[in-house]
């Protein structure tokens, strides 16, 4: 932040806290040893009860703060702190995050080779820098994500930048003008599948998402606001269904009706085995309520399209990798199974 390089643009960092504690600061320890000067760094704090954001205030005077009076989610929240970057280009950054000292520059070195999109670095465990958090996340055709590679030895397999389904909200770095184009994040999804959501918006409007292993940013094996919780289940499926009915053509979602029940079947018999059926019930209640707000959010999307779903679904995974602290393994490959042999006969009508 100090001796500004007046040939590199100015990054706005955005942190969305809400009681990250020590995390916060040891976040920001990190990036003030940032080698890419020229940033500013601006926290935006969700009413938080820890008050670690003044305790920021007094300990860093040159971060920004800002004070949200309630809590608005991951997604209305980093709104608020894009409309008041200064930067060109914009990083959102979680606070339980630790970055190695080139982490922007080599964003930036992306961002040169491959023009305008949505970047993500590669993500390693803080407690064990050899283990993946992800290289990459994928979108699934029925709208699931997850994080590729996530749990595994990094065997420096995914070694090169590459075209992935969307860029991690845990650190996603794109331009500004990208970012008001695709009028920032939703809103309505207040948290979860945010990322997915902008990814796949992005995709529609032919703006790529990349993977960059040489930026490195580290995170805890399960974020302290990533944690498995029945309001993540509900908020998962919620996001999961909106999309689906916000980013398709209606003439796809038609030919997908069958997989699509059958899709919802399976769903139904996972939350079943997880004892909470009835968060997939005001899930789908809250879609139902809500439809005319997500027609009305359909009609803006697809009116703003350029690429085909065909296009589009070529670069969507028929596999679901879901967590092992979700669900056991032997639950998961029978899972994944099923969900990839509906994908890939559904690819053959699209």
């Amino acid at each position: 932040m100090n001796n500004k390089n007046i040939n590199e643009p100015l990054t706005s960092i955005i942190i969305l806290n809400y009681n990250a504690g020590q995390l916060l600061f040891d976040c920001i320890e990190s990036l003030l040893k940032t080698k890419y000067q020229n940033y500013e760094i601006i926290i935006v704090d969700n009413a938080s009860n820890d008050k670690s954001y003044k305790k920021c205030e007094e300990k860093y005077p040159q971060i920004q703060i800002i004070e949200n009076g309630e809590n608005l989610g991951y997604c209305e929240g980093n709104n608020t702190g894009i409309r008041k970057a200064k930067g060109e280009f914009i990083v959102i950054l979680n606070p339980d995050t630790l970055v190695e000292p080139e982490w922007l520059s080599e964003l930036f070195v992306a961002y040169e080779e491959n023009g305008e999109g949505l970047y993500q670095p590669k993500f390693l465990t803080t407690t064990d820098h050899s283990i993946l958090m992800s290289t990459g996340n994928m979108i699934q055709i029925f709208g699931f994500g997850y994080s590729r590679g996530k749990g595994e030895k990094d065997s420096k397999r995914f070694d090169k930048i590459e075209v992935i389904g969307y860029a991690s909200g845990t650190c996603l770095f794109t331009s500004t003008k990208i970012l008001k184009k695709l009028d920032m994040l939703d809103s309505f999804l207040f948290a979860y599948h945010d990322d997915l959501d902008l990814g796949w918006r992005a995709a529609l409007q032919g703006i790529k998402s990349y993977y960059v292993p040489k930026s490195l940013v580290y995170h805890p094996p399960e974020g302290f606001s990533f944690k498995w919780s029945s309001y993540k289940f509900y908020l998962l499926e919620r996001n999961r269904q909106y999309c689906l009915l916000t980013h398709y053509s209606r003439r796809t979602l038609f030919k997908m009706i069958p997989a699509l029940i059958l899709v919802e079947i399976t769903m139904i018999l996972f939350y079943l085995m997880k004892r909470m059926l009835i968060l997939k019930i005001k899930a789908s209640f809250h879609i139902i309520k809500n439809f005319r707000h997500i027609m009305k959010r359909y009609s803006q999307i697809q009116k703003e399209r350029k690429i085909s779903d065909k296009e589009i679904m070529k670069n969507f995974s028929d596999e679901l990798i879901v967590p092992r602290e979700v669900s056991s393994n032997k639950k998961n490959i029978l899972f994944n199974s099923l969900i990839s042999k509906i994908s890939k006969i559904t690819r053959l009508v699209i």
